[in-house]
């Protein structure tokens, strides 16, 4: 089930109605539980059964963690952790470990069939694979106390609106939500569904519509010019963005509706000045994730610069593995670490006054990344260079976008919408029922018309 389709309205409002007609909070986390395993089983049921594994021995493991000292609580931790990475390796990079020593093994056992294996990857599994980390940790580091309510922890694993594709929670958050009753509230609700109606704005009639255009100049780049590559690339930078964040901009309303609040993922990541500061603003509970279990761990900033410097690649390197098992998202995410660690997270650029030295900043910033999403968009590195070298290279040729002029106007002007509504937007809009309804039946018009309904995937689904 994919929130941009009809299953998914019927499934939420459902769930919803229930939700507040329930008036123990015991029954009502069995009912979002329940919801959240259907949600899941509509891609692959089997697959729930990965699931359960995990959050069994992570349940465990969290209580055994807890009472024990020494030696044998770091042994659990360590058994939870490798519980949870196997199965993501497994799964998710068998088949690319595998080819990446093909030419070795070929060379040293010619003509030996590798044993690959055909399996689909479960929905979502580096995200609720990196939460359920999340909680032994945090019990380990008696940061927080084991769930003794073995559906309540299961339902913080399994909670349907961020089950997919985040955010990426940690259990200080959500388990105390899950033990607290909530009443029914206009205002969340109001909230809620204006924020569902933006992330299926983003989705629906900018992020599918210009993904059009996207795919006609990654499949056919060999042919265009290197304005058009240029377009091209600028326009995964916002399809992707527009992509993810409506995901969480869903996640996060449709949460909100039943007054359960997630974290924020994104906060204007294209008006950062340089790279690390995109960071600090892009898929924000993965970042925070990796700093928090990974970078500190590995010393921070605290053994000197170049082992901090050392510390930032390494975790750029398994940020971009994490994304996928393709040697395009290493180099990508090799280049953002390489990135963050040469260039400075407020640049100087001289004489220019404020206004002038920030919007050429902004300006530099999104052409860097968006070269970078060039490697996380082709299918192979080869691609990337060749996408790349057409830009560069100064192409000629005439503008050929896949989408015809009228479309690729529409689409410019909803970026605009979308971006000054994202950096404008003062929450005090949707504060009176009038102004709500007006924004819920603008919204509404504007997706019927000029939304691009084929029900595709979320890009990060794949993650």
């Amino acid at each position: 089930m994919i929130f941009n389709s009809i299953h998914f309205l019927v499934f939420f409002m459902v769930v919803t109605i229930l939700f507040f007609q329930l008036k123990q909070q015991k029954l009502r986390v069995w009912l979002l539980l329940l919801s959240s395993c259907y949600f899941y089983m509509t891609f692959v049921p089997l697959y729930i059964l990965i699931l359960f594994f995990t959050i069994i021995i992570d349940y465990v493991a969290g209580i055994y963690i807890h009472n024990s000292a020494g030696h044998k609580r770091k042994m659990l931790l360590v058994v939870s952790i490798v519980a949870n990475v196997g199965i993501l390796v497994f799964y998710k990079y068998f088949n690319f470990l595998l080819g990446s020593f093909e030419p070795l093994i070929e060379y040293l056992v010619p003509h030996y069939q590798l044993p690959y294996i055909d399996i689909i990857l479960p929905i979502g599994l580096s995200f609720h694979t990196f939460q359920a980390m999340s909680y032994t940790i945090e019990v380990y580091r008696g940061n927080q106390k084991p769930e003794r309510n073995f559906v309540v922890y299961a339902l913080y694993v399994m909670y349907y609106p961020q089950l997919v594709a985040g955010p990426i929670e940690r259990p200080q958050n959500m388990l105390p939500q899950f033990h607290e009753y909530r009443k029914y509230n206009w205002d969340n609700i109001k909230e809620g569904i204006s924020r569902m109606l933006w992330g299926f704005f983003k989705k629906v009639v900018i992020a599918d519509r210009v993904s059009i255009a996207v795919d006609h100049c990654f499949y056919n780049h060999e042919n265009l010019s290197s304005v058009t590559l240029l377009i091209g690339a600028m326009l995964y930078s916002i399809q992707i963005y527009c992509d993810f964040s409506g995901y969480s901009d869903i996640a996060i309303g449709a949460s909100k509706v039943m007054g359960i609040n997630l974290m924020e993922n994104f906060n204007q990541p294209y008006i950062s000045k340089s790279v690390s500061e995109f960071w600090t603003r892009w898929h924000i509970s993965l970042s925070t994730w990796f700093r928090d279990y990974l970078y500190i761990p590995l010393g921070g900033n605290r053994k000197g610069e170049a082992k901090r410097k050392r510390n930032v690649f390494i975790v750029f390197l398994l940020s971009g593995l994490w994304h996928g098992a393709n040697w395009t998202f290493v180099i990508w995410g090799a280049i953002h670490g390489v990135l963050v660690t040469i260039m400075p997270h407020k640049p100087n650029i001289g004489k220019l006054n404020k206004y002038a030295a920030s919007a050429f900043l902004i300006v530099a910033n999104f052409i860097v990344v968006t070269f970078c999403w060039v490697f996380f968009r082709a299918a192979n590195i080869g691609e990337a260079i060749d996408y790349i070298w057409g830009i560069v290279t100064m192409k000629s040729g005439g503008l050929n976008a896949g989408l015809n002029g009228v479309e690729l106007v529409v689409s410019v002007f909803f970026i605009l919408v979308m971006m000054l509504r994202e950096y404008k937007w003062q929450k005090h809009f949707i504060q009176k029922d009038s102004s709500f309804w007006v924004y819920l039946s603008l919204m509404v018009i504007v997706c019927y018309f000029f939304g691009v309904f084929d029900e595709n995937q979320f890009i990060y689904f794949q993650f």
